[in-house]
Order: C-alpha cells, then structure tokens, then sequence
C-alpha cells in the first residue's frame, strides 16, 4: 500500500465505532503514561506515552493516531497540568502518532521499520518542533547539550520499548482477531 491510500483509510478509521473504541482506551492509556513523566528540568522530560501512539498509529493508520494524540495531550493537560498549556506540544502529539501511523499502519513490525519511525520521531520532534516552541514559550535559545545527550540515550531503550510493545500488538491482533472491523 502507499502512503496516500493509507492516509485515506486511516481517515475511514475516525468513523468506525470499533476504532473510536479502541482510540479512546489509547488515550486513557496514553493519559497514564504520561504521568509516570521523569522531569529532568522545566525543559526536559522522560516520557513513555509514545508508546500508545505508536499502538495506535499500527492499529487506526496516521489520521486516527495523530488524531488520538492530539486528544490524549490535551485530557493530560487538563488531568495534570505540567506548565502552561501550549498548542505547539499538542502539535507534537499529533504529529508523533501521524509519524507511527505512517511507519506502522497495515505494515509488518520489524526493527528496521522501528528504527526509522523513531529516529524520524526523535528529528522532527525532539530536535526541531520542541526547540522551536520552548523557544517561543521562554524566549531563549533552550537547544542543550543535555537534550542531545538524553535523546541519544533514550534512542536504544525506546527502540526496545516500541519493537517489544508493538510485536506483542502484533501477535495479539493476529491471534485473537481482537482488533478487526
């Protein structure tokens, strides 16, 4: 399947009350997640909540999961506020869950897709959109050291992490048939 077609039946997706079903435990899954946050500083954080866009972008395609995390950062705001609130990082989410939806959604999991959807995760969001919008929240140039370093770190564990999480979704849904439509 290409990407385009892919886009238009992750969008069919929004529509389907299984998908809806499933995007909304997401959230709430992604919402707990985000509480086990490890704030290192006011402009750097440990998280693991990619992990359910990640799920989600491999079950409901790009749409639906940016969809779902563009949802999930705003109920975790709300639920536990961390700063102001500031649309950039609800771009972000969004942006994350499209990245996984478009890397994993009706494809196999392997390391290698794995590797590429998270290292293009890490560039676009970690080192380019983040910067940008501390940037405009604090006005100073906040692009550190210790963001590179905590990414570089993070990379193996997170690969680990999402390749564990995402072939356990993966033998579950052909299984179970848990998540067909």
């Amino acid at each position: 399947m290409n990407i385009i077609s892919d886009i238009r039946q992750s969008y069919a997706e929004i529509r389907n009350v299984k998908s809806i079903t499933g995007g909304a435990m997401l959230i709430a899954l992604n919402v707990i997640l985000d509480f086990v946050r490890i704030v290192v500083s006011n402009i750097l954080e440990i998280s693991f909540a990619f992990l359910s866009l990640a799920v989600a972008g491999m079950l409901y395609g790009p749409v639906m999961a940016g969809v779902i995390g563009a949802i999930a950062d705003i109920i975790a705001y709300f639920v536990k506020p961390n700063g102001p609130f500031f649309i950039g990082f609800t771009i972000n989410s969004f942006v994350t869950g499209f990245i996984y939806g478009l890397f994993l959604y009706n494809r196999k999991v392997s390391l290698k897709r794995i590797i590429a959807a998270n290292a293009v995760e890490v560039v676009l969001i970690n080192f380019i959109l983040t910067p940008i919008w501390l940037n405009m929240m604090y006005g100073t140039q906040l692009f550190t050291v210790l963001r590179i370093i905590k990414n570089i770190a993070m990379f193996p564990i997170n690969v680990a992490l999402l390749y564990l999480v995402c072939k356990t979704v993966e033998t579950v849904k052909f299984k179970t048939r848990l998540f067909e439509k």
